[in-house]
């Protein structure tokens, strides 16, 4: 066995390698994993970002806390980083907070709320539309200077974004990562000490068969030793639909952009009788707007939130200040677990252990009925240098048409950014079920102001185009 394959001298190009938060937390995860170690490179548009991320991981080499040791090193072309890269990790933002703010507030004015507007709604497909573009570049230098290595992306629209990478590159080696199913297995370990006092359960030891699409992912079997948890999870909902579930935090939904009481989730499994494993907020936004995004106070009334632009923007400050204190050595890096299973799936894929865990690929059977190729989101193992998509079975049909008609919206996305065709992603747009609410007129005319608003990431489109409302 080579020394790569026992985990030692691996190289990890990171683009987006200037972010605060993710790369931290891929730090955090690595320096606490002593069996792996070697260098990451850190490659971001904003190349200072990526120098203060090297400084601050580099930091940590000495530290006697720190088992996992690896440098970091900023680079100044997405090249310089693939160049030798055994594993390519994707976390990028598409745009800046302006476009998102955009994506977000402008339907604001049309009446279309959206709690998160990454994925899907008017928010998600203009965000798809400039993304898109990057990851084709991303996939051709890929391509051009790390054919082999294993890529993981966490950057949304996470369906897009791994469906464009291997229509550029077939060949590619890529998955998206989502926690999403974590937090649905976490609410089940809490129901078990909540119904049956069984305590000490981890997310992991809940095993469940995911079905669907990335933040529209749906468990059919889930199961916690012999127990089958479907009939206690009937119990669960029935005693909290009303009031929710929020653990030992009651009320923290209302002070947490991320937090829900679970409601929306409960709600889709009385009426379709599967578990719907993503958040909250993500769940409402694949539905018509009349269920749970219809106005401010309907959320409320279903006890989640709408995640407001100005608060990331505020944060964000919040996080510069952070990295320059963590980067001048007047904080100390705090590692602690980030709860993703990046590094687990690094380790497998080097034939240190077998990890089975939720991923996006296309679609190659393992969701029965849903079109080849479409990017689903089903369970894989990662073994030595291999990833085997575990076969999940099919959807009931009710689910299965709500699915397959956000597969379709976000083909014809991908063809009208690939096409630069504005007619063509006016005809996703207006077919999306939060725009339903609009006459064609009132879509066509968000469509524009929101294309407006991010049309310097829209190079080579005619945007005078009229569309047909």
């Amino acid at each position: 066995m080579n020394r790569k394959a026992k985990g030692k001298d691996l190289q990890i190009a990171y683009i987006g390698g200037g972010s605060r938060g993710w790369a931290w937390g891929l730090m955090s995860d690595l320096a606490l994993e002593g069996s792996l170690s070697g260098t990451v490179k850190l490659y971001d548009i904003n190349y200072e970002a990526a120098c203060a991320n090297e400084t601050i991981g580099n930091r940590l080499y000495e530290r006697e806390d720190v088992v996992g040791k690896w440098k970091y090193e900023a680079v100044a072309t997405m090249d310089e980083a693939l160049q030798g890269a055994d594993f390519v990790i994707i976390s990028i933002l598409p745009g800046s907070f302006n476009e998102m703010a955009s994506d977000v507030h402008e339907p604001e004015k049309y009446g279309i709320y959206q709690s998160v507007g990454d994925t899907i709604g008017p928010g998600g497909l203009v965000r798809a539309l400039r993304t898109i573009p990057i990851f084709v570049d991303i996939a051709e230098h890929i391509k051009k200077t790390a054919p082999n290595a294993w890529v993981i992306n966490y950057t949304n629209p996470m369906s897009l974004c791994v469906r464009t990478l291997y229509a550029t590159f077939p060949e590619i080696k890529a998955i998206g990562c989502c926690h999403e199913v974590f937090g649905t297995q976490k609410l089940l370990a809490s129901m078990l000490k909540e119904m049956k006092g069984i305590e000490g359960v981890s997310y992991n030891d809940i095993k469940v068969n995911v079905l669907g699409i990335n933040h529209f992912t749906w468990i059919d079997k889930a199961s916690y030793e012999d127990i089958d948890l479907f009939p206690l999870y009937k119990e669960f909902v029935d005693k909290y639909y009303e009031e929710g579930y929020e653990g030992t935090e009651k009320g923290h939904w209302m002070n947490n952009h991320f937090a829900s009481a679970q409601r929306v989730k409960f709600d889709l499994f009385k009426r379709f009788g599967l578990i719907a494993a993503a958040g909250d907020r993500h769940l409402a936004e694949f539905m018509p707007n009349s269920w749970y995004l219809q106005s401010p106070d309907r959320v409320k009334e279903w006890k989640f939130g709408l995640t407001n632009v100005q608060w990331r923007i505020d944060n964000r400050e919040e996080l510069l200040e952070k990295g320059k204190r963590l980067s001048e050595g007047k904080e100390e890096f705090v590692l602690r677990s980030t709860g993703e299973e990046g590094v687990e799936m690094i380790k497998a894929l080097l034939g240190l252990g077998d990890l089975v865990t939720n991923v996006n690929l296309p679609n190659r059977g393992q969701i029965q009925g849903l079109p080849f190729d479409a990017v689903v989101e089903t369970n894989a193992l990662f073994r030595n240098d291999s990833i085997l998509p575990i076969c999940a079975g099919q959807l009931p049909w009710p689910i299965q048409n709500m699915v397959s008609r956000h597969i379709h919206n976000q083909e014809t996305t991908l063809r009208a950014a690939l096409t630069k065709d504005k007619e063509l992603a006016f005809q996703a747009f207006v077919q999306d079920p939060l725009v339903s609410q609009l006459s064609p007129d009132q879509a066509s005319e968000l469509f524009e102001k929101m294309l407006l608003n991010t049309q310097k990431y829209l190079a080579g489109w005619n945007l005078a185009q009229t569309v047909t409302s």
